[in-house]
């Protein structure tokens, strides 16, 4: 069985390994390109390596794009902990049928599209003065992504055995302190692979930024890689070079949790 298993196994790794990793590589190529050697075929692999796109892209809106993103993923990652951390585990811990009309609810918010939020939100940070600030961006992200760490969540704490929660209670701690010292760090997994999960996908933030975002300089990384798309063409070694140093951070925050990001997501598939 294994001496059939093995070859099989490494091809299906191959193939996977180039279907990835082919484009990464190309995109990387395109990136240290002239604009000359983008089209020609004859320097598809062999050509004369330029850093013109990078030189451009950090003399531009890169360094201002590059805040505008840290700061929406780390506001919404934090925004959203907040909320879901207490709901998901009130939802863990309560039996009856209001908690399973909140998950129903739950479900139905997470299945709204983002294009049908987009005119109402609009309406209401215009009231709220919140148009062209990060924080509207925020706020809207947050709304989003709330009920999908909510869900989540609520397996890593219906995990955590009442036991301990009583222990506590007999101990005299009170319900603030049990949450915090004894449910909280036994279900930290769970909370770090949220939490990863949520700046990723708020790291990418496209839709809400162009529309609530009046003025291109206030524009994160994900909008300033749309304006390489103009009427006068694409310019590829720019968006490539854009897209490289947009993939840096996302990188390094998925290797430093990889293990807990894998190891979170298989207990909370499970439980």
């Amino acid at each position: 069985m294994n001496r059939r298993t093995g070859p099989v196994t490494f091809t299906v790794k191959l193939i996977l390994s180039l279907m990835y990793g082919v484009p990464l590589l190309w995109i990387v190529l395109t990136s240290f390109k002239s604009t000359s050697d983008v089209m020609t075929t004859q320097s598809s692999l062999v050509f004369r390596p330029v850093t013109t796109a990078y030189v451009q892209a950090f003399n531009g809106a890169l360094v201002d794009a590059l805040r505008q993103s840290v700061l929406i993923a780390v506001g919404t990652t934090a925004l959203v902990l907040v909320v879901a951390i207490p709901a998901a585990y009130g939802l863990a811990r309560t039996r009856g049928p209001l908690p399973s009309l909140g998950l129903g609810l739950l479900i139905v918010l997470q299945m709204m599209p983002q294009t049908a939020t987009v005119i109402p939100l609009f309406g209401i940070f215009g009231n709220w003065a919140l148009l062209d600030k990060t924080l509207g961006v925020v706020i809207a992200d947050s709304a989003l992504l709330i009920p999908f760490a909510t869900l989540l969540l609520r397996p890593f704490f219906r995990a955590v055995p009442v036991q301990l929660e009583e222990a506590a209670s007999i101990d005299g701690a009170p319900m603030l302190r049990t949450f915090w010292s004894v449910v909280l760090p036994v279900a930290r997994n769970g909370v770090y692979t949220v939490g990863t999960l949520v700046f990723l996908l708020s790291w990418g933030e496209f839709l809400y930024a162009v529309n609530f975002f009046l003025s291109p300089g206030s524009y994160p990384l994900s909008a300033l890689l749309a304006q390489q798309v103009s009427a006068f063409g694409i310019d590829w070694p720019g968006l490539m070079a854009l897209a490289v140093l947009t993939s840096i951070p996302i990188l390094i925050v998925f290797t430093s949790t990889y293990r807990l990001l894998r190891d979170g997501l298989t207990v909370g598939a499970v439980k």
